[in-house]
């Protein structure tokens, strides 16, 4: 194990001495604007997290004793020691997002390679030239052949061959609901193992002793990579009787945002990935309106911006929670502001939801934020703050996914649990 981690270390030494690439392939081929705090998710947490994951992982027991009570461990008949022995998965398929391509390819392949596993990459079809430095930095850290293999295709065959594959143990997919259950369906055959980590809808409850800081939600969600992150929170609820004011502060914010190249240091909002993407963000703009909604600011297409898939910073007042832009991911710069009656209608819409991967609750009132988001159903749940860390693990629930990345959890994802009895 001492061995793998020192292959390790060198593999993560060989991603670092890669920064400068990978911070401009975050621009060239992802569209995050040089300038923007994702640029921390896009580089830098994964060059420093390798050490982290491998100190962990090192830390980690690789057999543990079961708590039997004394009356099982001895009996008239023999005496009996119970234990749980944690070993590699075997053959891991990872199959990675096209918005965040270095990170989110990296809680696979990193842990995966730790706990002792064979790699086989698949990086989205958008953003596949940063996945080519895990093979750069596997062959300087003398990783053995065949223990990471990666493979770029602009179709799915590639992927789906991965997932349904009899040798492949277990399939680590991040993405979209939709695919991610196309993923469950073509393992399911042969039993793999899964770790989904799919599409959000997650709720921002400001509770009313926090209201002035409503205003600031929508620029930050639409400046994090033109929103495009599974987590970010696009459902924003707000007193009734201060969501007048907040769609008036927050319709000036996002309208101020700088629109442009990804490459240009002033950029405050670059492109969605593609034009399809785009006109998801068009689509439900028009049915948030068809359905009852208002247009508070943005909800086009840039004038000044004649190439390139740009969509204004958009806030949507929305009358409810059954809005098709409150029910649905749209993945871009689109943000839904919707008023609540007291904070028990505010949980019942956050909790009123196909996904359940984050949450985000907003307060003054220490105690009465954190009450809130004890009744919040998510995976995660960010009170006044946000945290990306190695040691905390983080996973959806319902429509979000299954299993967990990141922290110990993540780590025994790609392990598995035997039990040992041993008598005498």
């Amino acid at each position: 194990m001492k061995k793998r981690g020192a292959a390790m270390a060198r593999f993560g030494e060989a991603l670092r001495s890669r920064e400068s690439r990978l911070r401009e392939l975050a621009v060239a081929e992802a569209g995050c604007p040089i300038s923007s705090p994702v640029q921390m998710a896009q580089v830098d947490a994964p060059l420093r997290m390798t050490d982290e994951i491998i100190d962990m992982f090192l830390k980690l027991p690789e057999i543990e004793d079961n708590p039997l009570p004394l009356h099982e461990r001895v009996t008239p008949y023999f005496v009996v020691q119970s234990i749980k022995r944690w070993s590699p998965v075997g053959v891991v398929s990872a199959i990675s997002a096209y918005n965040v391509p270095l990170y989110t390819a990296f809680w696979k392949v990193v842990p995966a390679l730790m706990a002792g596993n064979s790699v086989i990459l698949r990086p989205n079809p958008l953003t596949p030239i940063s996945s080519m430095i895990f093979a750069e930095a596997a062959e300087e850290a003398g990783l053995p052949p065949g223990v990471f293999n990666l493979i770029i295709e602009q179709g799915v065959e590639g992927a789906q061959h991965i997932s349904t594959d009899p040798a492949v143990d277990l399939v680590s997919f991040t993405g979209s609901c939709a695919v991610g259950v196309k993923v469950a369906q073509q393992a399911a055959p042969t039993l793999k193992r899964l770790v989904l980590e799919l599409g959000g809808k997650s709720a921002q409850i400001v509770l009313p002793d926090k209201v002035d800081a409503a205003p600031f939600l929508g620029a930050m969600v639409c400046g994090s990579h033109a929103g495009q992150g599974c987590v970010l929170g696009t459902r924003v609820f707000v007193p009734e009787e201060s969501k007048a004011e907040v769609l008036d502060k927050m319709g000036e914010m996002v309208s101020a945002l700088k629109i442009g190249r990804a490459d240009d240091p002033q950029t405050q909002l670059g492109p969605v990935i593609s034009a399809s993407q785009r006109a998801r963000c068009e689509h439900f703009t028009k049915a948030a309106v068809d359905a009852g909604g208002r247009v508070a600011a943005g909800g086009k297409r840039p004038a000044s911006m004649d190439k390139g898939y740009f969509y204004e910073a958009t806030i949507l007042d929305l009358p409810d929670n059954k809005n098709p832009a409150a029910q649905e991911e749209i993945f871009g710069p689109v943000v839904g502001v919707i008023g609540y009656r007291d904070l028990d209608h505010a949980v019942e819409m956050a909790n009123d939801s196909d996904f359940g991967l984050s949450g985000h609750v907003h307060g003054a009132d220490k105690v009465k934020a954190l009450d809130v988001a004890l009744r919040i159903r998510s995976g995660a749940v960010n009170v006044n703050a946000g945290m990306a860390s190695s040691y905390a693990s983080g996973g959806g629930i319902k429509m979000s996914g299954l299993g967990r990345e990141r922290g110990i959890e993540g780590l025994r994802e790609f392990q598995i649990e035997t039990t040992l009895n041993i008598g005498g």
